[in-house]
């Protein structure tokens, strides 16, 4: 029950939540973000007053029109110039959006056209001849410990994470993803510091993509990031000639939060026809739960090597839940880089 004080009725997380129609592992998530500051009680327990009921309503209102998390801290308590630029931003991607359902409402209208005068082709040929043509497949056989099994992925959208428990097999996934697309290219981001060689020189034998890949590390610069090796491979492998897929295992490796936050703004503002990337993680700054568009796409690997699913981005959505366990902020991460678990092969 909320308590009246000095500064008005303060609330439990709970009943702040219900208020504000979001949940309570929303308000949590605002407040890791800094955008909420909740009063703590003698016993500990988060309160929320007047003022972080009116800065709540605010991000709700924002969160209502789309706008993420990253975008609502940059437009809160600044200038109205700031969320008009923010709003543009997000009107182009609705707009994107908008027509990508479009195109995919007329493709089911004509499936269903089809049908209705007669198609004699079985439903697998017919839902084949209406996928898009310029989004790759993903069809393989998982290996051991699997058993076999196939792994069907109809479409890849630019961006794709693979998340999952320890030894649940992500990069193993993420592997074979890179083997089975066409002129794609896999990064074990753990193991970039032995090709630097390599690297420097690809860098310093094309001008086009240094200059492509220096405008990009400014524009992520000006949103907060730090240069680095690790970033700098990334954007390589996403900007230059060739690969029609980048395959990164744990994209976040050796990236702190601040450049992980503003590569996730630059990759998405890449649009719906960028290259494609598939890639493993385990941070909240690169995979955003509350914030995924329909230009991403989740694949979770269970525990005990079950068969990976895709999961849609919805609380409630089969293996929604277990997604968001296997995540954790970048300061969480950064605190537990060096801790692993023992395989119970070990054991």
């Amino acid at each position: 029950m909320s308590k009246a004080g000095k500064e008005g009725p303060f609330y439990t997380a709970k009943e702040a939540a219900t208020r504000l129609g979001v949940s309570a592992k929303a308000l949590r998530i605002y407040e890791q973000r800094g955008l909420l500051d909740p009063t703590r009680t003698e016993a500990g327990w988060r309160v929320y007053g007047q003022r972080e009921m009116t800065r709540g309503a605010e991000i709700a209102a924002l969160r209502a029109l789309g706008l993420s998390l990253t975008q609502i801290a940059g437009v809160l308590d600044q200038e109205p110039e700031s969320l008009a630029s923010a709003l543009a931003v997000q009107q182009g991607k609705l707009e994107g959006e908008a027509a990508a359902i479009a195109s995919r409402l007329a493709r089911v209208r004509e499936l269903r056209t089809a049908l209705a005068n007669g198609a004699s082709a079985s439903a697998a040929q017919l839902v084949s001849l209406a996928r898009p043509t310029s989004t790759p497949m993903v069809s393989l056989t998982l290996p051991w410990p699997w058993g076999g099994e196939r792994f069907d992925l109809p479409t890849l959208t630019p961006m794709t994470y693979i998340v999952g428990p320890l030894f649940s097999g992500k990069t193993t996934l993420a592997q074979l993803i890179a083997e089975t697309l066409p002129q794609s290219e896999f990064l074990p981001m753990a193991r970039i510091e032995k090709n630097l060689a390599a690297l420097e020189t690809e860098l310093g034998a094309d001008p086009a993509l240094r200059e492509r890949v220096s405008a990009a590390v400014q524009w992520l610069e000006e949103d907060g990031a730090t240069p680095s090796l690790a970033l700098t491979v990334i954007l390589m492998a996403l900007l230059k000639d060739g690969p029609a897929a980048v395959v990164v295992d744990l994209l976040e490796h050796d990236l702190d939060a601040d450049t992980q936050s503003a590569l996730r703004a630059w990759l998405r503002q890449r649009g719906k026809d960028a290259r494609t990337l598939v890639a493993t993680t385990r941070s909240t700054a690169i995979l955003d739960l509350e914030d995924v568009s329909l230009d991403e796409t989740i694949l979770f690997c269970p525990p005990n090597h079950d068969m990976p699913f895709k999961v849609e981005p919805w609380p409630g959505a089969p293996g929604y839940e277990a997604v968001g366990t296997c995540l954790a902020t970048p300061d969480v991460r950064e605190r537990t880089a060096g801790v692993t678990a023992v395989h119970p092969s070990a054991l």
